[in-house]
């Protein structure tokens, strides 16, 4: 069994006070309808847990009704207070018989379907994968002063997106080592260095962008327009 987890707890304060980017409608949908259908469609996907925040319930209840209609079971969990708290959750919540889980950032709505497969192929084929693009500029490393103090060689720089997926029994060691530790970590796939646990980079070759400031907003319009009738 492979569950998806769609984390959707998170406030999104770089979008503006006041306004909840993943219910920013696009294309009479909001981003998290969007990202939830791509992973209900997904023929790989068995079952589907939506982290949100405590009192969200009801929201989600009726965006899964109006703009969703999961053909899929699904369950909402509850979120915590970091990132990596609400996957917790959410892994706390899945059915005992998952062997496979997909973590998918709710923020990200145009993640190519071919994406969602490949990378989960990789996780089965090496327990922990992570959808990734090559970064094509030249970064460069502050000294924290506003001065350059070093520069990256960019060929081996990637950056990450999601879904990242793993083998259910590797994500759940991982995230219990970093509990046990009181690590902070930004994304899942950095849990796996707690365990020693490889990660494979799968390249996406369409866009996969996350929503997280008002100029994103119409890109992502773009994207979808090609995709939503």
């Amino acid at each position: 069994m492979t569950t998806a987890i769609l984390v959707a707890a998170g406030r999104g304060t770089r979008m503006g006070p006041g306004r909840d980017k993943l219910f920013i409608e696009i294309h009479s949908r909001p981003v998290v309808a969007h990202a939830w259908a791509r992973l209900d469609a997904c023929p790989a996907i068995d079952r589907v847990v939506v982290v949100v925040r405590p009192g969200m319930e009801d929201a989600f209840a009726q965006l899964a009704a109006e703009h969703v209609q999961p053909s899929k079971p699904w369950l909402v969990a509850l979120g915590g207070e970091e990132r990596q708290d609400s996957v917790w959750n959410g892994l706390r919540a899945m059915d005992p018989a998952t062997e496979w889980v997909a973590i998918h950032d709710a923020a990200r709505p145009c993640t190519p379907p071919q994406v969602i497969l490949d990378t989960l192929a990789a996780a089965m084929a090496h327990g922990a994968a992570v959808a990734a693009s090559r970064v094509t500029d030249t970064i460069k490393e502050s000294d924290g002063a506003g001065f350059v103090a070093r520069h990256p060689e960019r060929s081996r720089l990637w950056a990450v997106q999601t879904p990242q997926c793993f083998a259910a029994a590797v994500i759940l060691k991982a995230m219990a080592e970093v509990r046990r530790r009181g690590l902070a970590v930004t994304d899942d796939t950095a849990a796996c260095e707690c365990i020693g646990q490889p990660v494979a980079l799968v390249e996406g070759i369409a866009p996969n962008p996350k929503v997280t400031l008002p100029s994103d907003v119409p890109y992502v319009e773009l994207l979808l327009s090609s995709t939503v009738a």
